[in-house]
């Protein structure tokens, strides 16, 4: 199967933004794509930096302006498409979720972020209601999805549990940079443990993963730090962690990858973690603490 990935740069400009996106989607779709995925809220820019009523005006229903302009894109072009909205569900409940649309322009899903992270130019708690969807593939005409977000990637049991309930690979659109005062060294050491817990969850749980994150400098609006520098490196792993495709950090870029779903099937022959679990061993998992 072939998968288009959209590293992009945004602005303050939504619809200058959603252009570029639509464009982008054309490109990969005329390189082939069956499925596409978007990075993490890619309409507009990294909200979450500064605490901001105002800005739950962009906030907007599912289905909605956003599924009704990318489905009639995904229709035409014949693609299954993954979303990253700022969804309004509710006055005062807003989530942060991805939608996947069908080759008909349909939706055939959504994921509602379960971990919400909440640290310096990342208030996201202030925004965003965890999930209450649960971890639930999403069925499409090119397989089960397990569609995650962002902070989600840092998780073993959201991974796990997506692969327990079928999911065919794991997709997890994304929307992560470095401080400026960082470090090279710190920087090296953040971005290689990102890298290496997504394709841990690949190898432990025998999926392709699929990763795009956005590039380019957001500034804080605030003034309180010197913005987000995102670091790009979208990537593609195989079933045992291999890199696929790797994107530069500082760069836009659309890229066409293949994957072998078949090749998933194989990997759990040869190295059946499944079958091993001692699952009669694991009623910790659900304690948030195990010392006293």
């Amino acid at each position: 199967m072939k998968v288009g990935l959209v590293q992009q740069k945004n602005t303050a400009d939504i619809p200058a933004n959603i252009q570029k996106l639509q464009d982008n989607i054309r490109k990969v779709a005329a390189m082939g794509a069956e499925l596409v995925v978007l990075q993490e809220l890619h309409n507009g820019l990294y909200f979450c930096q500064t605490e901001n009523t105002e800005l739950f005006n962009q906030a907007e229903p599912i289905p909605g302006p956003s599924t009704e302009t990318f489905g009639k894109l995904a229709k035409e072009l014949g693609i299954v498409l993954v979303l990253s909205l700022f969804e309004r569900r509710a006055p005062g409940l807003y989530h942060n979720t991805a939608v996947v649309l069908e080759k008909d322009g349909s939706i055939a899903g959504k994921y509602r972020k379960m971990h919400i992270p909440d640290d310096p130019a990342y208030y996201e708690k202030f925004y965003f209601t965890p999930g209450d969807l649960g971890f639930e593939p999403i069925d499409t005409s090119v397989g089960r999805l397990g569609v995650l977000v962002c902070w989600d990637q840092w998780y073993p049991e959201a991974a796990r549990l997506m692969a327990m309930r079928g999911a065919e690979m794991l997709i997890y659109p994304t929307a992560i940079g470095w401080e400026s005062t960082d470090t090279d060294e710190e920087k090296k050491r953040q971005l290689n443990a990102w890298i290496t817990v997504q394709r841990g969850h690949a190898v432990a749980n025998g999926l392709p993963v699929i990763t795009v994150n956005r590039t380019g400098h957001e500034a804080d609006p605030s003034g309180q730090t010197n913005g987000i520098q995102f670091w790009g490196n979208s990537f593609v792993a195989g079933p045992q962690g291999e890199l696929l495709a790797e994107f530069t950090n500082d760069q836009e870029e659309v890229r066409v990858v293949e994957i072998d779903k078949s090749r998933s099937e194989n990997v759990r022959r040869w190295w059946p973690f499944f079958r091993d679990r001692r699952i009669d061993a694991f009623d910790g998992l659900t304690k948030r603490f195990l010392v006293k």
